[in-house]
């Protein structure tokens, strides 16, 4: 018979930021992430071909899978277009995206209407001023460590990790354990692992 370890997450946040994280309303239903300076670097390379390739973490991916299995749905709305990115959001299985929006609010808007999601149901991640009229309006709102002094002034917590390197899974274990989801996840991932793309 083989003895499993009992774990105890090793991951810790303020208790403040913790009421903050869950919204002011019932609870966050969803959360919105942007890509350049997200879940990447923000670097763009660009050939003679157009724009190549990006680089994602494989514990953002994982976060976002998590998310969604905790309860908090997963939306993309990035201001542009790649096959990188539509290649990365369908390998996670995400099934709400924009890509190419040039005013950001009025891309996500229709989103959560047909999702039934108020703003303050909603968390939000972004990294520069295009993302800012939708932090404003969520009810929590987050930046990683690189991002410009006015999106990290808008943010209820600014992560330790960078975009590209980390920040998108910080936001999702900040959520999941605002949620009271992280525990049951991190335990769950002892039995067996979900076999999907991170």
């Amino acid at each position: 018979m083989t003895v499993v370890r009992e774990l105890r997450p090793a991951l810790q946040f303020a208790p403040e930021l913790l009421l903050q994280a869950q919204g002011p309303a019932t609870g966050l239903k969803a959360a919105i992430f942007d890509v350049d300076g997200v879940l990447t670097d923000g670097r763009i390379y660009i050939s003679e071909r157009g724009e190549d390739f990006k680089a994602f973490s494989t514990l953002d991916g994982h976060g976002l899978k998590l998310l969604a299995q905790g309860g908090i749905l997963p939306i993309v709305v990035t201001g542009r277009d790649s096959p990188a990115v539509r290649r990365r959001v369908a390998d996670l299985g995400l099934t709400h995206a924009v890509y190419g929006a040039k005013d950001k609010l009025a891309a996500a808007q229709p989103v959560l209407d047909s999702l039934g999601v108020r703003w303050d149901e909603v968390a939000v991640i972004g990294d520069d001023w295009p993302d800012l009229p939708l932090m404003v309006r969520a009810g929590f709102a987050c930046a990683p460590a690189q991002a410009h002094a006015e999106t990290k002034a808008a943010a209820h917590y600014v992560t330790q990790a960078q975009g590209g390197h980390g920040a998108a899974r910080e936001f999702c274990d900040l959520l999941l354990m605002a949620a009271g989801q992280y525990a049951r996840l991190l335990h769950g991932h002892l039995d067996t692992l979900d076999g999907g793309a991170h």
